[in-house]
């Protein structure tokens, strides 16, 4: 290496080790009481052994969108199932590719709709790309409720302990937090509307934007409007 050359970030996860993946202050007693609970225990000896077993592991710091949405700043939910699978996809965000990264058929479908409703135009490529860094520095918390995946096998980790830590950051969104816009795409996302308070949050139901369902009834995404939703929503609770 060069003496200006600078490492490129890893590409997978390297260890299991939740002081490795940093969060914002505000999420740390959160995600240490999971890892510390027997459900987390039993997550990152799943993760050693695959690590150990040669697994490529995406994306490389899981609790990325922990770290670039503190709890105190989160305007917006957008709820992910699973990490892209592919190498190089996966940033820890849901939906979101790194700068340069051709962007995933949902992922243009839901720029698609952004410029449909309120006429912003897709980022240029290729940086930011289909990069979503700077939405999630805005207060966009963009979680999946399966924060790893093996290479070329998508739902590979679901069940093995994810959905517990995703589920308690979703409810605590809704207990501590005031008027956030929820958008829940497609049945798995719209399965956590039970832990969302209605009362005190907005709820936005859609098909997924995959190609898939987003023209399909009953809720096509595409013309669901929920950018323009969520805007005058957090105008008219703008504190």
């Amino acid at each position: 290496m060069t003496p200006h050359a600078t490492a490129r970030p890893p590409s997978q996860l390297e260890t299991a080790n939740p002081k490795d993946w940093p969060v914002a202050p505000g999420w740390q007693a959160l995600v240490d009481r999971f890892f510390e609970s027997q459900t987390g225990i039993q997550l990152l000896a799943f993760l050693r052994q695959r690590l150990a077993a040669g697994a490529a592991i995406f994306p490389p710091q899981p609790l990325r969108a922990l770290e670039l949405s503190p709890p105190d700043k989160v305007r917006v939910v957008i709820l992910g199932q699973d990490p892209y699978h592919g190498r190089g996809q996966a940033e820890g965000l849901a939906f979101s590719v790194p700068p340069g990264v051709a962007l995933p058929p949902s992922l243009r479908n839901i720029f698609k709709e952004l410029e449909r409703d309120l006429g912003a135009p897709p980022p240029p490529f290729p940086s930011p790309g289909g990069s979503l860094v700077r939405w999630a520095r805005q207060g966009v918390l963009l979680l999946n409720t399966c924060l790893t995946v093996e290479e070329g096998q998508p739902a590979s980790h679901a069940g093995k302990g994810w959905e517990v830590l995703t589920d308690a950051i979703i409810k605590d969104v809704s207990d501590h937090s005031e008027h956030v816009v929820f958008m829940l795409w497609g049945n798995h996302a719209q399965s956590k509307r039970k832990l969302i308070d209605a009362s005190r949050h907005l709820i936005l139901c859609a098909n997924h934007p995959s190609p898939l369902s987003a023209l399909r009834p009953p809720l096509p995404f595409i013309g669901c409007g929920h950018f323009s939703q969520a805007r005058s929503w957090r105008d008219q609770h703008a504190k």
